[in-house]
């Protein structure tokens, strides 16, 4: 599923073409997504100027002096930016048209995402409320993580894919930024020493970083507002490497669950 590198992509793809621009007409064709589309956004929108185009976590918030949509791309969701005239596809769900002509076109093959409207600050939708901070951000820090570590006996893998810890580490990026910080992700949270705090932290940061720069990760779906591929998965380390040798040790990349998530590991090179 689109991650926080794949919708960061997203929104610098799609933020040049639409910030500051008018909304003119909202083309509803699919409204049971996740949650139903709102059946006002069709006559609240239009005439609106959209002034920012935000990410928080997984979320993409399109601002407006008069209250924020919410999008979110679910499991194989993307936006793309389209010729007006450019006929939509069985899974394009919702056009947003501009008053100079521009098109963001909303596309969601198993939808899962979502189309969310509110007049309220964004940052108060029960959506929002609850996350943890930006990976990316000053907030997220080794003492940080490690305050969260303390008295957890849940996995370390599972705690930083955790929402309410930090926001957008997904399952790719927290495999890959466990075997960057040699941490094993079944290690209980509890257990982790400062110094491996820190070096996850880091790992996190890096690895989105990277990510980010290349487009993020085309496992199946994801395309980015050009209709192209993310290639970090060209740069992944371990995860879908199972039974392939390790690129520090050689020895083979393991294979196991945890919380319902396949996980990726070298067990020479984490502890």
């Amino acid at each position: 599923m689109p991650e926080l590198p794949e919708v960061e992509t997203s929104r610098r793809g799609i933020a040049p073409h639409i910030q500051g621009k008018t909304f003119q007409e909202i083309i509803v064709r699919q409204p049971r997504l996740r949650w139903p589309v709102p059946g006002s956004l069709t006559s609240t929108l239009p005439g609106l100027r959209l002034d920012r185009v935000e990410r928080r976590g997984k979320y993409l918030l399109l601002a407006t002096t008069a209250g924020t949509l919410i999008l979110h791309l679910g499991m194989s969701g993307n936006l793309r930016i389209c010729d007006r005239g450019q006929p939509a596809l069985k899974h394009d769900h919702a056009d947003f048209i501009f008053s100079d002509g521009t098109l963001l076109r909303f596309n969601d093959q198993r939808r899962f995402g979502a189309i969310l409207w509110t007049d309220a600050p964004a940052e108060q939708h029960a959506l929002l409320a609850e996350l943890g901070p930006e990976p990316l951000s000053d907030a997220f820090n080794a003492e940080f993580l490690l305050h969260h570590c303390r008295n957890r006996r849940a996995p370390i893998k599972s705690l930083i894919m955790d929402s309410h810890v930090v926001v957008g580490v997904g399952n790719i990026y927290a495999s890959e930024s466990l075997f960057l910080a040699g941490v094993h992700p079944n290690r209980p949270a509890g257990e982790i020493e400062p110094a491996a705090c820190r070096r996850l932290c880091e790992a996190i940061k890096t690895v989105l970083q990277r990510a980010i720069e290349q487009g993020g990760t085309t496992l199946r779906d994801f395309v980015n507002a050009q209709g192209k591929p993310g290639y970090f998965q060209q740069s992944l380390s371990v995860y879908g490497r199972a039974g392939q040798s390790c690129l520090k040790c050689a020895e083979p990349i393991q294979h196991i669950k945890i919380g319902q998530r396949a996980s990726y590991f070298c067990g020479t090179c984490q502890a």
